[in-house]
């Protein structure tokens, strides 16, 4: 049996969450073209005869601005701590360089694989000289070069991560995918669709809190509020008159029904709690 922790770094918007969704074949992590949609380490167990993964989705690694930062920041440093094996994701499109830097800070003491992403965007030449640049680095053990939004790679990547991972009984029992409770993906939801639907500056200044999971005999009732920092926020996420959070319930519901296997009520309050991304009690009351 080999099992061990598998932790996925890079800057934000590499593709560490499709990667992870990728290599799970299910969709654990959210993703979102706007950059720091990942906010939570997402542990996600892949059990299989003779062998036990368990990944980590990571925030995109960036320099604090306020609390909340430092908290995501966090989670990237513990994610450090027990990695067996790193995977280094990296966009192939960009110049090497800006990961390289990051790559060098994070001062690893497990194995790397350099993950070379969206490869299906750029040239052999420039994958070839991106992979040569990288097999240069001392922290790089290998070069994998994948699309995790087309699924390419993904089988002789997880190929070479089992060879990589060390021999030890399973960690988890039973068939969870994840460490983390039902409520928290459903959270995560409908905040992915919060990346989808409004502006810039929404999606940074929100966050969700389900309050409600209730599963009675026909359906799950689920009540949630979306948390932002000004009344000005809370007039555009309820649209006129209710417009674009009808749109965002609807959207929210479809995707938390497929991941439930289950017909849903989703109910969806606007509060407004200024400063919350700087306040350590509420950051604590909202998860993170």
């Amino acid at each position: 049996m080999k099992s061990g922790f598998v932790n996925i770094f890079g800057k934000p918007n590499a593709g560490k969450s499709t990667l992870l969704n990728a290599l799970m074949g299910e969709k654990l992590a959210i993703v979102s073209h706007k950059v720091q949609t990942t906010r939570h380490r997402i542990k996600a167990i892949l059990t299989n005869p003779g062998y036990q993964v368990i990944f980590s989705d990571t925030p995109g690694i960036i320099e604090p601005k306020y609390k909340l930062h430092e908290k995501m920041m966090q989670a990237v440093k513990g994610s450090l701590e027990d990695a067996d094996l790193a995977l280094l994701i990296t966009d192939a499109r960009e110049n090497p360089d800006e990961s390289n830097a990051i790559f060098s800070m994070l001062r690893l003491k497990a194995p790397a694989l350099v993950v070379l992403n969206k490869s299906d965007a750029v040239s052999a030449e420039d994958l070839e000289k991106a992979t040569q640049f990288f097999k240069g680095q001392t922290y790089c053990k290998e070069v994998m070069v994948i699309s995790a939004l087309k699924n390419k790679g993904i089988d002789t990547l997880l190929e070479k991560i089992i060879s990589l991972l060390p021999e030890g009984a399973a960690f988890y029992e039973g068939e969870d995918i994840s460490d983390l409770p039902t409520k928290f993906f459903v959270g995560e939801l409908i905040r992915e669709k919060i990346f989808l639907l409004y502006g810039e500056e929404i999606p940074y200044h929100a966050t969700v809190l389900v309050q409600e999971f209730k599963e009675k005999t026909t359906l799950i009732k689920i009540g949630a509020d979306i948390i932002v920092q000004r009344d000005t926020q809370k007039g555009i996420i309820l649209g006129e008159g209710g417009k674009m959070i009808k749109q965002l319930g609807t959207l929210a519901r479809k995707d938390i029904e497929a991941f439930l296997n289950n017909k849903v009520f989703l109910e969806l309050f606007v509060k407004v709690r200024p400063k919350w991304r700087d306040n350590e009690m509420q950051l604590k009351e909202y998860g993170y």
